[in-house]
């Protein structure tokens, strides 16, 4: 098991060096918290966190020499030998999470043994149940870190220097119930969450001792295999380019956020998604592993991506506490009575800040995931709940994803089964529903196409290029061909408007520059569309806008049978994007829904971007949200699980705010004991972090 450094910021500010570091193998939680313990032992770290859900490490370096220390000791002295993989009962740890035995143990030694031990033994038994939340202050307070673990452990101290051992022992026992509920529930929505996204590659293209491209079970694929991934399709296995250049969008995996170049001998990963170009990769690595790896790399992506309102309340509580410092001193010096202070540092507004808040976000992403609905960060509920203004793309999203083949229409001296031959063999590389329509047309009437072409190429939005027998291939929009390539299509002028007057899309075939042929798709609205989009209306939407590389006619049409109003025909896929930036600078918070590479660029400048789980690789990788059932029913869910959830953040922190204010002037006006405020607190702690879980009613069971 190796370490590479995935991140690292130079000195700024206060933190000089700031590293994140990634494991290249899933990392159990056994190793996690023995590496997290020997790296708080090296001087001038801080702000370690060990992660063995993503395989990261996070630490700040004082200065270069602290942080070579730390690289040094993590790459060569650390013992990771017994680590290297997981056991079965870790890989169910990792998709169950850990069940809250700490609460049941606390509650029970409270309840039930607590009653029947002498003095003596209540005094052990809190002060050892108290050592560990004071030791966790102590730590805080060297790093010069005032936050609510300090907080805790002076409220310990202070009751036990009264020898308030009920307090203490009452104390320990809701701080070990609120830890253990906190954590149990983050790790079960992160389970829930991986187990939703984990996208599984099941074929791939190989290419066989003979040259040619074969389609194989990716179980089947091993080291040293040649690979073929085309333009918008994930790279399912870890290698090296052995031919062919790409742009390789890594973001999955690195978090660049710009597409980067591979060409021959350059690395590449799974999970990661071709934008443009063809590759053939020697594979290196391949299997469970790799899954793995995505599924936990969405999951280290999902918890960065906080609101803006979460990282709000953040910040509020870390400011609270301070404040109940400062107010328990100066109850002290006001009052001189060390159980008013105690009572005083047993109130902060800071836990149910921090522990309902990102509760809330994790419980709504959960239920997303439930109904189809894969949020990958919690700014993005926030995004959907703002958003104004709809932006749809029209195939494969307001129509059908499973296009069928209306008619095959060969030119004057060309046979119809050869046309539908040369077609299916052109499109069985790409996965856009329309080409998957082509390929079943010709399995239907057993029309075989062998791998008889080379240097199959994607032309984004316009169609296909590549060559059979010598001739140039050329297969796409009527714009592509005919604009583009000076291919003379008039021939198809008449069935051609025919067609589109009824709303179906065309798509032409040239051999060396000779209209050859032409294919009919019907593409049939979704049934729910027009339901769907009304109910958008009624949910806040002002503006409903449908883009489509289409002509005018079947876009108008298509428009027409949703009720959409406003659309735009003959988009490329930049002005896609274009379209929605300046919908951005027109003040307007764009939610875009698409499903193909020529959506990726619109899903990118939007406020929020939302793709169908049955896209292509591309555009479920741009995109924030995934549709992952086969219609647009999510996209009210979105909407009214987006506002509940917000809405539910806002309560909470009312709550809070408003309840522990009550307990405060309690304790200070009215002389409430430690013991009664500590319950008070932690109860009411507990009682939102519960609401934060709680599954949201009415419309959205």
């Amino acid at each position: 098991m190796n370490f590479s450094i995935r991140h690292e910021l130079q000195p700024t500010g206060r933190h000089p060096h700031r590293v994140r570091l990634s494991c290249d193998a899933a990392m159990t939680p056994r190793m996690a918290r023995a590496l997290q313990r020997e790296l708080e032992k090296l001087k001038g770290l801080e702000g370690i966190k060990v992660n063995h859900l993503t395989g990261s490490v996070l630490f700040f370096a004082d200065n270069q020499d602290k942080r070579d220390a730390a690289l040094h000791f993590v790459e060569n002295e650390f013992n990771c030998s017994q680590h290297d993989s997981l056991t079965a009962e870790e890989v169910e740890e990792l998709l169950t999470g850990e069940k809250p035995t700490g609460a049941f143990i606390a509650l029970a030694r409270f309840f039930l043994l607590r009653p029947l031990l002498p003095m003596f033994w209540r005094m052990v038994v809190s002060t050892a149940s108290a050592l560990p939340f004071i030791i966790k202050g102590l730590r805080s307070l060297l790093k010069g870190k005032i936050n609510v673990d300090v907080l805790d452990a002076s409220a310990l101290v202070v009751s036990m220097g009264m020898r308030d051992w009920r307090t203490v022992g009452m104390l320990t026992m809701l701080l070990a119930v609120a830890e253990a509920l906190e954590v149990w529930t983050r790790e079960r929505s992160l389970a829930s969450l991986a187990e939703s996204l984990a996208l599984n590659v099941d074929n791939v293209w190989i290419i066989d001792r003979d040259g040619t491209e074969i389609n194989v079970p990716l179980g089947k694929v091993q080291p040293g295999d040649m690979v073929v991934v085309n333009a918008g399709i994930s790279i399912p296995v870890d290698g090296v380019v052995e031919s062919g250049q790409a742009l390789v969008n890594q973001a999955a995996m690195t978090g660049e956020p710009m597409p980067v170049v591979r060409e021959k001998g350059g690395a590449v990963y799974a999970g990661t998604i071709v934008e443009t170009g063809r590759l053939v990769i020697k594979v290196n690595q391949v299997g469970e592993g790799t899954r793995l790896h995505q599924v936990v790399s969405f999951i280290d992506q999902s918890e960065k991506e906080k609101s803006g309102l979460e990282a709000h309340y953040l910040r509020l509580a870390d400011k609270a506490v301070p404040f109940t410092f400062g107010l328990a001193a100066l109850v002290w010096l006001v009052t001189r009575n060390l159980m008013h202070t105690a009572s005083v540092l047993l109130v902060d507004y800071s836990c149910a800040l921090k522990i309902a808040t990102p509760l809330a976000v994790l419980t709504a992403m959960r239920m997303g995931t439930q109904r189809g609905l894969a949020i990958k960060g919690g700014r993005y509920l926030e995004a959907i709940k703002e958003a104004d203004t709809l932006v749809l793309d029209k195939t494969g999203t307001l129509t059908s994803a499973v296009p069928s083949v209306e008619a095959v229409i060969p030119a004057p001296g060309r046979n119809r089964r050869e046309v539908l031959r040369i077609m299916a063999c052109l499109e069985e590389h790409f996965p856009h529903p329309v080409s998957r329509a082509i390929v079943n047309k010709a399995l239907e009437e057993h029309v075989g196409h062998e791998e008889e072409h080379t240097d199959v190429q994607y032309v984004v939005a316009h169609g296909i290029a590549s060559t059979l027998h010598g001739h140039k291939m050329l297969l796409g929009s009527r714009h592509y061909l005919e604009h583009d390539e000076g291919v003379d299509l008039s021939i198809f002028d008449k069935e051609s408007e025919r067609q589109t007057a009824l709303g179906r899309s065309v798509l032409f075939l040239s051999d060396d520059g000779v209209a050859a042929g032409m294919v009919v798709i019907t593409d049939p609205i979704r049934k729910e569309a027009d339901r769907v989009i009304s109910q958008l209306r009624s949910l806040g939407f002002s503006r409903i806008l449908m883009l489509t590389g289409d002509d005018e006619r079947t876009a108008r049409a298509v428009a027409a049978s949703v009720n959409i109003t406003e659309f735009m025909a003959h988009v490329l896929p930049a002005e896609k994007g274009r379209i929605v930036r300046k919908l951005n600078a027109e003040g307007c918070k764009v939610m875009m829904v698409g499903d193909g590479i020529n959506d990726g660029a619109a899903l990118s400048a939007a406020s929020v971007g939302i793709a169908m789980g049955d896209g292509t690789d591309l555009a479920r990788a741009v995109a924030n949200v995934l549709l992952t059932r086969p219609n647009l029913e999510g996209l009210p869910f979105a909407r009214t699980l987006a506002c509940a959830a917000v809405s539910r953040i806002h309560a909470n922190v009312a709550w809070s705010l408003g309840l522990n204010s009550l307990y405060l002037a309690g304790a200070i006006f009215l002389g409430f004991p430690p013991a009664l405020t500590a319950l008070l607190h932690n109860m009411t702690t507990i009682a939102i972090s519960m609401n934060a879980i709680r599954t949201y009613p009415g419309a959205l069971i």
